[in-house]
């Protein structure tokens, strides 16, 4: 499959049963909701997707689940957060036997590697697998940060191709087309400056709450790349007291407790994560309740 690093990318949630089994049967329900949406690619075991949880068959289980719903429609990217290099190379030749179109990468997880030392882990790994690759740059909260003179040297590996920008600095995009232009694609992963973002240039979003709302996101990067700025901005608008519950350290919880307002998904987390309780879990609750009474007539924007 020819890959694209453009348009809508969700980071979807792993869905569990109430006996912390992986819920396929939700999470394919969910997955067919953000393909008839119209995304344009699905990213798996993610942060939002609880990856640190996940045991090597169910990232597995995943990734033939999404294939049985998405066929050759649009890419899956699986994504490597490690502890060793000799782990993410493992995970990366995983993914691609497993049917992967593609890899989202983290930095060494809980070493916080040096600049060469991360520059290495990623060389190591693009090497040793055919697929291409998209470096997961957030150190806001994994505390290492890919720079431009990093991606100098990383863009030596032909199959490393885009950034998930995350490092919540939008004047970061114009300095990466400047010095790279098309060769670093770049999708916008925070959820709260994402059409600034693609405003300014990103590609695409790996987006958050479109776990929940699948219509409104991919309709806000639709109207954009189309010139309907006003219209977008409408739907954004509406959308940002819902998005913000994308940068909050529960994120997982409080977008899985809006996919259960939206039908497509459950409240259930993997230990030691647990459902939201008592007054957080009611303020959340207000924020959603409070948007769907207000839910915008979208514009079409489906080709």
């Amino acid at each position: 499959m020819k890959f694209n690093w453009e348009g809508v990318m969700p980071a979807v949630t792993t869905k569990f049963t109430e006996n912390d089994q992986l819920d396929i049967a939700m999470f394919q329900k969910n997955i067919q909701a953000q393909v008839t949406a119209g995304v344009h690619g699905i990213v798996l075991g993610g942060t939002l997707g609880e990856a640190s949880t996940l045991l090597e068959s169910e990232k597995r289980q995943l990734i033939k689940s999404t294939l049985e719903v998405v066929g050759d429609k649009i890419p899956i990217l699986m994504n490597i957060a490690e502890q060793s290099t000799r782990g993410g190379i493992y995970a990366a030749q995983q993914a691609q036997e497993d049917g992967a179109s593609g890899l989202m990468m983290l930095p060494p997880m809980r070493y916080k590697a040096c600049d060469r030392e991360t520059i290495e882990y990623f060389k190591a790994v693009a090497s040793n697998t055919d697929l291409p690759i998209m470096i997961y740059n957030n150190p806001v909260d994994y505390k290492i940060e890919v720079s431009l003179d990093m991606f100098e040297e990383l863009l030596e590996q032909t199959n490393i191709q885009a950034v998930k920008e995350s490092t919540r600095d939008t004047t970061n995009i114009t300095r990466i087309k400047n010095r790279f232009g098309d060769r670093l694609k770049i999708m916008t992963g925070v959820d709260t400056i994402a059409l600034e973002s693609m405003m300014l240039g990103a590609e695409g979003w790996v987006a958050g709450l479109v776990c929940a709302f699948p219509e409104e996101t991919v309709a806000i990067y639709e109207l954009q790349k189309a010139g309907r700025i006003q219209e977008a901005i409408e739907i954004y608008r509406w959308f940002m007291p819902l998005l913000e519950l994308d940068i909050h350290p529960k994120l997982v919880q409080n977008i899985k407790l809006a996919e259960a307002y939206a039908n497509i998904g459950t409240e259930h987390v993997r230990a030691p994560r647990l459902p939201l309780s008592g007054s957080e879990r009611d303020e959340v609750i207000m924020i959603i309740e409070e948007s769907l009474k207000h839910r915008p007539a979208l514009y079409d924007y489906k080709k």
